[in-house]
Formats: C-alpha cells, sequence, structure tokens
C-alpha cells in the first residue's frame, strides 16, 4: 500500500467514523481501520464521495498507508481498549510518529502513556474532543495535550477541522504538555454536569412554584437564549421542552423516566478535586443530583417522609418568580465555572502545565456542549488579568453577581418553603457567601481537631503552630 495519507483514524464507531469524514471534508486524505474490516468498507462506501479515504484492513497496511511523521487517532474506549490499541500500534511506528487518544481517557492515564511513548521517542497526543457526534462530523472544540513538537504538524490540520468562535478563530489550542488536554477535557464535562443540572432545577422551580407547563417554560427559555444565558445547552432545553410524545401526545419529558445516568467525567471532576484541595461543591452536587437520582428504592421509601408539597403560585405572581429564577440560574452558572477554572489553574500547578486559562474560555466558544456567549466575557476578563484569582474578581461578574444575589437568595427561600430540591443553586450560594465572609467556623473545626488531636492550629496574632494542653490548666504551648 502506498504512503498517501496525512492522517489516519482507527475506531470507526459513530465518533471516528464522524472525525475521520471530517478530516476528509477538510481536504486531507484520511487512512481508516477498524478492528472489524467490514466497518472499514462500509464507510468508505458510504462517505466515500466526502474526501480521500484509505481503507485498511490490518494495522501494518494502516501504518503503511500514513506519510511520516505518521498522525494516528485512535477512538476507541478508554482504559485497556486504548492500551490495546497502543501496544498493537506503537510498534510498528518510528520515532517522530505520533499517536492522538480522542477518547475521554483519563488524564492520569495519558500521562503514564505519554511518558512510556516519550522513551520510545513517539509522540503521545492526549487529546479532549467536545461537541458529540455532530461536532466531530462538523466541527468540534479540541483539546490537545502533548509536546509542542508534536503540535506544530498537528495543531494546523485540529485548527482546519475544529468548530470557530463566532469572530472566526478556531477552537482549538495547544493545552499544554502530557495529560494537560485530558485534564480540561474532565473539567469541561464537570461544568456541563454542573450546568445541566442548574438548568433542570430552573426548569423544575418554574413548573412547581411558577406552576407553569413544559410547553410555556420552553418558551421561556427561548426567550433566556436571546440574551446573557444564550448557550447551546439553554437552547436545547427548549426544544426538549417544547417535544410532544407521539405515542401518548403528553410532553416529552413527562415520559422519560427521571433517572439521569453518567458516563463518569463529572465524578472524575470531583474525585481530582478533592485530591487538588479544590472546592467544586456546585460541580459536585450535580454528579450527587444524578447519583440520587438512580436510587430507586432509596427515593420510593422516602417519599412519605414530611415535608411541603408545592402549590403554584398565583399567575400574577409567577412572571415575576421566572426572573428571579433567571438571575438565579446566572450567577449560580458563574460560579459554577468559577469553580472549574479553579480547578484547572490547580491542576495546571500541580503538574506543571502553563495552561493559559483565557485561551481554554476561548476554545470552549464554539463546537463544545458547554458553549455559551459569554465565554466571550470570561476570554476577556483572563486577557486582561490572567493571574485573576477568581471570576467572582472581576468587576463584571462581580457587579452582575451584586445585582442578582437578592432574587438568588429569594428562589432558595421559595424552593425550600416549596419542598423543591435545589442543591445546585443551593450550592452555588454558599461557595460565593464562604468567599466573601471575614471569618468562617474553620477556626472552630481547627480548635476540635487540635482537642481531640492535637493536631495544632494557628493564631490571627503571631505567627508559629500552636497546641493546647487540654487537660488541666489548658496551657498554650508551641508545636
Amino acid at each position: 500500500m502506498s504512503t498517501s495519507a496525512q492522517i489516519g483514524v482507527t475506531g470507526l464507531a459513530v465518533m471516528g467514523s464522524n472525525l475521520a469524514r471530517n478530516f476528509a471534508r477538510n481536504g486531507y486524505t484520511v487512512a481508516v481501520h477498524n478492528r472489524t474490516a467490514a466497518k472499514t468498507r462500509a464507510l468508505v462506501e458510504e462517505f466515500g464521495k466526502e474526501g480521500d479515504f484509505v481503507a485498511a484492513e490490518s494495522a501494518k497496511e494502516f501504518v503503511a498507508a500514513l506519510e511520516r511523521p505518521r498522525r494516528l487517532v485512535i477512538m476507541v474506549k478508554a482504559g485497556e481498549p486504548t492500551d490495546a490499541v497502543i501496544r498493537e500500534f506503537a510498534p510498528l511506528l518510528e520515532p517522530g510518529d505520533m499517536i492522538i487518544d480522542g477518547g475521554n481517557a483519563h488524564f492520569a492515564d495519558t500521562r503514564r502513556r505519554e511518558k512510556e511513548l516519550r522513551e520510545q521517542g513517539l509522540h503521545f497526543v492526549g487529546t479532549g474532543i467536545s461537541g458529540g457526534e455532530e461536532g466531530a462530523l462538523n466541527g468540534p472544540s479540541i483539546m490537545p495535550g502533548g509536546s509542542a513538537e508534536s503540535y506544530a504538524t498537528l495543531g494546523p490540520m485540529l485548527e482546519k477541522i475544529s468548530a470557530k468562535a463566532a469572530d472566526g478563530a478556531p477552537c482549538v489550542t495547544h493545552v499544554g504538555p502530557d495529560g494537560a488536554g485530558h485534564f480540561v477535557k474532565m473539567v469541561h464535562n464537570g461544568i456541563e454536569y454542573a450546568d445541566m443540572q442548574l438548568i433542570g432545577e430552573a426548569y423544575h422551580l418554574l413548573r412547581s412554584v411558577a406552576g407553569y407547563e413544559p410547553a410555556r417554560i420552553a418558551e421561556i427559555f427561548r426567550t433566556w437564549n436571546t440574551g446573557r444565558l444564550d448557550s447551546y445547552l439553554i437552547e436545547i432545553t427548549a426544544e426538549v421542552l417544547s417535544h410532544v410524545d407521539a405515542a401518548t401526545g403528553r410532553p416529552f419529558v413527562d415520559v422519560v423516566l427521571d433517572q439521569a445516568e453518567q458516563k463518569g467525567t463529572g465524578r472524575w471532576t470531583v474525585q481530582i478535586a478533592l485530591d487538588l484541595g479544590v472546592p467544586v461543591s456546585g460541580i459536585a452536587e450535580a454528579v450527587f443530583a444524578r447519583s440520587l437520582s438512580g436510587h430507586t428504592a432509596l427515593r420510593e421509601a422516602s417519599q412519605g417522609l414530611a415535608g411541603p408539597r408545592p402549590t403554584p403560585l398565583p399567575a400574577s405572581e409567577a412572571a415575576a418568580f421566572a426572573d428571579r429564577v433567571e438571575q438565579a440560574l446566572y450567577a449560580s452558572k458563574v460560579v459554577s465555572y468559577t469553580q472549574g477554572f479553579h480547578e484547572i489553574a490547580a491542576g495546571s500547578e500541580e503538574y506543571g502545565w502553563t495552561i493559559d486559562l483565557g485561551s481554554v474560555s476561548s476554545i470552549w466558544r464554539g463546537g463544545c456542549i458547554i458553549r455559551a456567549a459569554f465565554l466571550d466575557r470570561i476570554r476577556a476578563a483572563y486577557d486582561v488579568r490572567p493571574d485573576l484569582p477568581s471570576l467572582l474578581s472581576d468587576e463584571t461578574f462581580a457587579r452582575e453577581i451584586a445585582e442578582a444575589q437578592d432574587d438568588w437568595r429569594e428562589v432558595l427561600i421559595a424552593a425550600t418553603r416549596q419542598g423543591v430540591p435545589a442543591p445546585g443553586f443551593s450550592a452555588a450560594l454558599a461557595y460565593y457567601d464562604a468567599l466573601r465572609a471575614e471569618r468562617l467556623p474553620a477556626a472552630l473545626t481547627q480548635g476540635q481537631r487540635d482537642y481531640f488531636g492535637a493536631h495544632t492550629y494557628r493564631r490571627t496574632d503571631r505567627e508559629g503552630s500552636f497546641h493546647t494542653l487540654w487537660g488541666g490548666d489548658r496551657s498554650e504551648v508551641s508545636a
């Protein structure tokens, strides 16, 4: 087989097939390969008119079809399947070639793989890809890690196939070394979990407290999508809420079982945040909300517990309440992004990645699931202050939250009185209040720790660590 393809894709499920088609549509000759050769042939037969494909039935044929430096994209399940593909192809490659993992890999696995392959003279590029099946075909947001050398030859290709923001900028950047790309994709998904949970809570409040039906709520979301909440998730929420089930004639949302599943990236975001000591309470509540929804027996056993049942507001008050929900949703959304960017910054420092947060916000403006109009403003905030400690420290965002906070609090008061769970809204407000508090009860916590475990404490009036001898005269000693 002649060497003719600029890039190759192995793993031709929907995401892999669409990514290969995207490369071909953009003028690249693409080698395609799948463990099942019939799937390779089917792709070329069905979509061969979209561009130039080279079908390879064996690993050796696939590698032989790639021009050097070889660029080999893996689109298989994360974990052992990815390792198996690497073990199959790495011995066939030469120094300077690269393997690009476009799956949802754990960043720690990516760091390990990058180190192992680097020792063999190969580049390993852990690449987060967001946008789902449609994005893979028409332009995703792409978050590649790996070496600067690999990005020099791979980057222009990724830029060509990526989504483009409203200003025409490609939604891809070299995030950083080894696992940086997959780390940022992980946090992206954690923010996505939080965003979806907050939208769900807004819907629940509009339905249970304002008394609106799904079709009316869909119109409210469409209106919100013309303002500062303009985003892909708000857009599709309106579509889902307006959909009517053909079989029953009922609102679609009423015939879907209320058990939300998850693939694990949101859970990883929370686990790694705990390791880094970064509070991502809004993202954590979103993960736990999905978990709780699936505990059917527990929920059924608890439905008789005491508490208020929602009583819809009079029509004259419902519209004003909906406006307050918009304020609460926006403020909570800002907090979710604040927590996500804090985790990225902490990961960047921990692993020596030097991630540019402004660039991250820029590539999330198009293609990805959390694409939203206000990411332009996040990018602008980091452009002005690359060392911005928090989005809440930005003057514009701080002013908006100040304007929203009274309504935010009123919404949570209404939710509590009506017995409507709003863990995302509540966690976001608690985080905001904790940040702005002059003193936190952590002083008492540290005193308790010193009492039962001699863990010591620091004082506000002098330097050093101290321990109180809690028995007897309770004297204080330097630790």
